[in-house]
């Protein structure tokens, strides 16, 4: 087949931009055929471009060349057309171009098309690692091409938001230095300087800061940030933020402003209200309450602490957590008796101990019968105490986590919340929660470090009220952090930042840093203090999962256009790959590789 060239023709319209007020305009539009049915005599093939579809028609009164030319269509051949814009004969609702079609007088093959590896088409079920290997066909699909679309509008909206509210886009550097604290970097080494290495960046967080005193009030970039983690669901390799930071503020007003830019993205994308301002809610009651920092409020099945009603009870499982300074804590799931069977109760038993929970206590109350776990070692008085403590009534069942740690007990019940809630249909799939997270701990132990480390980060401000703490009680000392929390998903954080070098200096002392070592990582910054540095403070957002959940996907890479895998590689092109030993040679790198197994 001889392909032909564009020549003259030039598109004038997308296919679903077009209407039946524009029947009888002379048309040309421009993509792929979708698919093609030849019905002898009258030939019908279905154009998409990047908005959509549109049936291109060729019947008896079409010109003989144009359709021959027209019989020779397959799938994902691309073309040109022009003709005539007309009302279909046969109406599709399920098409925004249903009611049209155009009856084409020109046709040009631009390219042809082998068969592809799986059909382009949404209800066809392909293998996802078939569908990464082939992304520039799935992307086809509109189940994919639609959210890339609707990210592109989000980013749009996004600038448009933070310019109108005075906010300067600035661009910061991607290749900077390594820094000790946070996730592992990815190292980039210098050809012209052997040995050295820069970090591509996790976050412009010491960038920004050093804007604000520079004299930007008002900053903001969408940008590109690398992570050597292992990869999730809603995670990354490399992923982009929204980051912004703000001068003269405090928490109100960077909640404020960011409250307003999520209420525009969900009104004018989605078409939703969000209400404002966002309820607030600190880390301790987020966690006391459901078990995590991230906290799903479409639903119930709270957490209620019960230490002091088992206390000195006869389980010894209970009793034992207590004294070791734990607690023991439940959740009533009411009404789920008849459904929570015994084996369900098993299933539930694996997710808890996935979470550190050495097993899961149960009481189920039929209308039938009651079975538990353990009330069998509780005295009469102790089992009517702790099913009043937890509301238990025929038809619910009680589960109980007791752990030493608390930390344990507050994961393994947060997961389970979870979990039951969407094995029983318990969430509302339309529904958005928002909330702010607040007061979040500065200090977090690290097992692997021996020693505390920031949460956030270290330029985080400390709770005013918690600063005699910071030597003698560093795991209550409170931080001016703050999350953006929805539907159970961090979507952002932030803090408001030190601004007084002395202060930055003493909670560095505190995370361990000696003066030689603190000067080496951030003496840029802390020299910058010293010529006047505004109260200031900002956030991120996750643009990746803020777009996932807004579009209602699974994943993020649902949301992104190449996404990386598991092992951190992309199927499509095959990265990351060796490079040749010249390459190395020039940045002085010589390779030390693992044994083969």
């Amino acid at each position: 087949m001889v392909l032909d060239k564009m020549g003259d023709l030039r598109r004038t319209d997308y296919c679903s931009e077009l209407t039946a007020d524009r029947v009888g305009d002379e048309i040309t539009v421009a993509g792929s055929i979708a698919k093609s049915r030849d019905l002898g005599g009258v030939i019908f093939a279905d154009l998409r471009d990047t908005t959509g579809i549109l049936q291109l028609a060729f019947d008896d009164s079409t010109p003989k060349e144009v359709f021959e030319k027209a019989s020779l269509l397959r799938s994902e051949y691309v073309v040109i057309a022009r003709g005539t814009l007309r009302r279909r004969e046969s109406v599709n609702r399920a098409l925004p171009t249903g009611e049209i079609e155009l009856y084409v007088t020109e046709l040009r093959i631009l390219s042809g098309a082998e068969t592809t590896p799986f059909e382009i088409r949404d209800e066809i079920k392909v293998k996802d690692d078939l569908r990464l290997k082939y992304r520039y066909l799935d992307l086809r699909r509109e189940s994919m091409h639609r959210p890339i679309v609707m990210r592109s509008k989000i980013a749009q909206l996004i600038r448009n938001y933070y310019c109108d509210n005075h906010f300067c886009e600035i661009e910061t550097p991607m290749l900077i230095k390594s820094t000790p604290e946070g996730a592992r970097d990815y190292l980039v080494p210098s050809r012209v300087q052997p040995g050295r290495f820069y970090a591509l960046p996790q976050s412009p967080q010491l960038y920004k800061q050093i804007l604000m005193l520079s004299g930007f009030d008002r900053y903001f970039q969408i940008v590109r940030c690398f992570r050597a983690e292992d990869l999730r669901a809603d995670r990354q390799p490399e992923f982009t933020q929204v980051d912004m930071e703000m001068s003269f503020a405090d928490e109100k007003d960077i909640e404020t402003v960011n409250e307003g830019l999520i209420k525009k993205l969900f009104s004018e994308i989605l078409g939703i209200e969000v209400k404002t301002p966002f309820p607030r809610m600190p880390y301790a009651e987020a966690m006391s309450r459901f078990g995590s920092d991230k906290p799903d409020t479409r639903f119930g099945l709270e957490l209620m602490d019960v230490s002091d009603t088992v206390r000195g009870c006869g389980f010894g499982v209970f009793t034992g957590a207590l004294e070791a300074g734990g607690s023991v804590r439940c959740i009533n799931a009411k009404g789920l008796a008849d459904r929570l069977t015994r084996k369900e109760i098993d299933k539930l038993t694996e997710v808890v101990r996935t979470y550190g929970a050495k097993g899961l206590a149960y009481t189920r109350c039929t209308a039938e019968n009651e079975t538990s776990s353990f009330e069998k070692f509780l005295t009469a008085e102790e089992k009517a105490a702790l099913r009043s403590a937890a509301d238990v009534e025929t038809g619910d069942v009680l589960l109980v986590v007791a752990d030493a740690k608390n930390d344990v007990v507050f994961a393994a019940l947060g997961a389970l919340r979870l979990e039951i809630a969407k094995k029983f249909g318990l969430i509302d799939p339309d529904r958005f929660d928002f909330l702010w997270v607040t007061d979040f701990p500065f200090f977090e132990y690290s097992e692997e470090e021996g020693r505390y480390m920031a949460k956030h980060h270290p330029f985080t401000m400390p709770n005013e009220e918690d600063l005699d703490k910071v030597e003698t009680d560093p795991a209550n000392v409170r931080a001016r952090a703050y999350d953006m929390v929805l539907n159970g998903c961090e979507v952002g954080g932030g803090s408001i930042r030190i601004n007084d070098p002395e202060l930055q200096q003493r909670m560095l002392r505190a995370l361990g840093f000696t003066e030689e070592r603190a000067r080496e990582s951030f003496g840029f910054l802390m020299d910058a203090y010293r010529y006047g540095a505004p109260p200031h403070g900002g956030m991120a957002f996750g643009f990746d999962r803020l777009v996932m959940l807004m579009l209602k996907k699974d994943s993020i890479r649902d949301v992104i256009a190449f996404p990386k895998v598991q092992n951190a590689g992309e199927p499509m092109s095959g990265c990351p790959e060796t490079v040749e030993e010249k390459q190395l040679r020039e940045l002085s790198i010589a390779l030390t590789l693992p044994a083969e197994e």
